[in-house]
């Protein structure tokens, strides 16, 4: 990306808005909380910076370092920050920047040179200094390298020039150190900060960007090694739909790509429909992902039903008795990445999740239909396998609605004809109220006996899983061992699910600690994840931890979860390899020993007020919650390992075989 001439750029571009807020009291009021989401939070708002110089195209590159300690280091080669005195502040602008709240070259128009920008709210780089333990910036411009140190927001000296660049060499580097006071944690996931650059990158075309993870770097070069990605796109958005659906069979060959620009607003669209049943739709303001969506992606879907009802029409793959495709009809299998670009974008909280400028509506249908029909025309294989796929999907629909209105009465979803495997809980409140679902008859009649009635319910699991990757929703709902799941959750399923209807908030994964139990933990999970993803989402979803031993010594008794545990609860007895008695629940045999090691193979072999002692009871039981950190990275491991394509199983078991510890066979 080249660089542009644009009109001046110094202290009398940044305006000021309004003074700086205590920042440190209310961090949750800007980046969201400071858990580990708003920690990485700081690295996008300097980063978006760079963008935005790239966008404006005053930058081709950015780097961005992690250093030991967990300090982040990010550099471009933009214009750098003004250093002149700012008329208003009085200050340097570089100061006022980091210093005052709503400070910055966003505000200007274009007579800053930015037309658009991911920080538009301008609190970007003061809250990063605000939420800092020190922070330090160096500017090259003018000829000199120029820098300026804070801490805890405040600057340490005024800004100085401490040494000389060559001539026209231009760039700012920001490097900081997240304040210890501020955030629990410190620790950054390499990972995370990876996939934000990667779409970034996506999103900006002719953009390099580079992340290195410096860390674990030591002197002894063969122990450590930086782990380093760089990332460039010519293609932008198309490369990125074609990332995200590198595991997947495509209807489409080559994907739909729209460009275009109307008065101020900018919009740039792909897509590409699989045979996956779940949509995949990443929706961006000024590169900054909107995960509720808004306005450009209400604009999109409007545009994208009636053109393609119109093209299925107009040449009779629909017919003159068919009814017309609904929007959920062209959701299923869609991969799509929308990217608009305005002045000045409306978000919903600081946190920018949801786009709200009712023009953008209009602007993105009007682009999406042009663009969209061209599209279908010029290529009409590709078009006639996306709207058989859409036909497909609304054939799948209409056959799970049938068999779901034979299963699902009114009186089922308000539990008056729960699955008669079910005991249920007394409580009818759902924020009280637990669902275990069991594997096996035996372990089902235990956790019966064993569970608080008052809240807790339980289902045994009856017959053989079936794969939900694999089959369509019709089949979901008519199988023998999903059916009676879904009655009793009582929530629906499908395009009528309400969650709100939901009767039971915690619902618990309860399976062997073996292989088997495993397998079947991932099938259910997989159920949960295609068709309740919102559950998940919600925190609702959990897998129950059993333990794996029983360790007597004498009168005293200790439940250990992991092979670890057991090693550690050992130790600290002092016991050694002639004490124990390792049984794997033989009655007959035993010798009088000092310390037995009872080994659980199955739920099954404890009785109820063991289970309800180690695995049940609200007070001492071990729990994992099932969080979606990345639905990207999740979607394509539920698709490798539950789908139906064996090379990439094949590839992933192998890779990460080494990696598996403690397998029970």
């Amino acid at each position: 990306m080249a660089k542009k001439t644009v009109k001046k750029y110094d202290a009398s571009s940044i305006q000021v808005l309004e003074g700086l807020d205590p920042v440190r009291k209310r961090p949750g009021m800007y980046i969201g909380g400071t858990g580990i989401a708003g920690l990485h939070h700081l690295v996008w708002e300097v980063v978006d910076n760079c963008i935005d110089e790239a966008m404006a195209g005053h930058a081709t590159g950015c780097s961005v370092k992690i250093l030991p300690d967990n300090i982040i280091e990010v550099t471009d080669d933009g214009r750098g920050m003004p250093v002149d005195k700012h008329p208003v502040t009085k200050k340097s602008a570089l100061e006022t920047i980091l210093t005052v709240l709503h400070a910055g070259g966003k505000f200007g128009g274009e007579d800053s040179g930015y037309k658009v920008s991911g920080g538009l709210h301008g609190v970007g780089v003061s809250v990063v200094n605000a939420l800092s333990e020190t922070v330090i910036v160096e500017v090259k411009r003018d000829g000199k390298l120029w820098q300026q140190e804070y801490k805890r927001g405040k600057p340490r000296a005024n800004v100085k020039a401490i040494g000389k660049v060559k001539k026209g060499e231009t760039g700012t580097k920001v490097t900081f150190k997240a304040d210890y006071e501020i955030f629990p944690d410190t620790t950054y996931n390499f990972d995370t900060i990876v996939k934000h650059l990667r779409n970034q990158a996506y999103l900006t075309k002719g953009i390099k960007i580079d992340i290195s993870d410096l860390r674990e770097v030591t002197g002894d070069k063969d122990k450590y090694k930086a782990r380093r990605h760089s990332f460039y796109f010519d293609a932008g958005i198309i490369s990125f739909v074609k990332f995200l659906n590198r595991e997947k069979e495509v209807k489409n060959k080559v994907p739909v790509y729209i460009e275009k620009k109307i008065d101020d607003i900018y919009a740039e669209i792909s897509f590409q429909y699989t045979d996956s049943f779940k949509e995949k739709l990443y929706s961006f303001t000024n590169n900054i992902y909107t995960p509720e969506g808004g306005t450009h992606v209400t604009g999109f879907r409007n545009s994208l039903t009636r053109v393609l009802n119109k093209y299925a029409r107009d040449t009779k793959i629909l017919k003159e008795k068919d009814k017309n495709l609904t929007a959920e009809d062209f959701r299923e299998g869609l991969t799509c990445v929308i990217n608009v670009k305005l002045p000045e974008p409306q978000f919903e909280g600081q946190t920018k999740e949801k786009l709200g400028n009712p023009e953008v509506k209009g602007v993105v249908q009007s682009i999406v239909t042009e663009g969209l029909t061209e599209y279908l025309e010029q290529h009409p294989k590709d078009a006639k396998a996306m709207i058989e796929k859409c036909l497909l999907t609304a054939r799948a629909r209409n056959a799970a609605r049938v068999a779901k209105d034979a299963i699902l009465r009114k009186g089922a979803l308000e539990g008056m004809t729960l699955p008669g495997k079910l005991a249920d809980c007394s409580s009818r409140r759902a924020e009280d109220s637990e669902l275990y679902i069991v594997e096996g008859d035996s372990a089902g009649g235990s956790a019966k006996q064993g569970r608080d009635r008052k809240i807790q319910a339980i289902l045994p699991l009856r017959g053989k899983l079936v794969n939900v990757e694999k089959i369509g929703l019709d089949k979901v709902v008519k199988s023998d061992t999903l059916k009676p799941m879904i009655i009793a959750l009582g929530a629906g399923i499908g395009e009528s699910i309400n969650v709100d209807k939901l009767r039971y908030h915690k619902i618990i994964l309860m399976a062997d600690a073996d292989v088997d139990g495993s397998h079947i933990r991932t099938l259910l999970l997989t159920f949960f994840y295609r068709h309740f993803e919102e559950l998940i989402k919600r925190g609702y979803i959990y897998i129950a931890q059993p333990p794996l031993y029983k360790i007597k010594k004498g009168k005293v008794e200790k439940w250990v979860y992991t092979d670890e545990e057991k090693e550690k609860v050992l130790k600290k007895m002092g016991v050694s390899d002639d004490d124990l008695d390792e049984s794997e629940n033989k009655k007959d045999g035993k010798k009088s020993v000092k310390v037995s090691i009872q080994r659980y193979k199955g739920l099954g072999e404890m009785n109820p007020e063991e289970l309800w002692e180690t695995t049940m009871n609200p007070e001492t039981r071990k729990m994992l919650k099932v969080t979606i950190e990345d639905a990207e990275a999740a979607d394509r491991v539920f698709e490798i390992l539950m789908g139906s394509d064996v090379a990439p199983r094949k590839h992933f078991i192998q890779t990460h075989a080494k990696s598996v510890e403690n397998l029970d066979v």
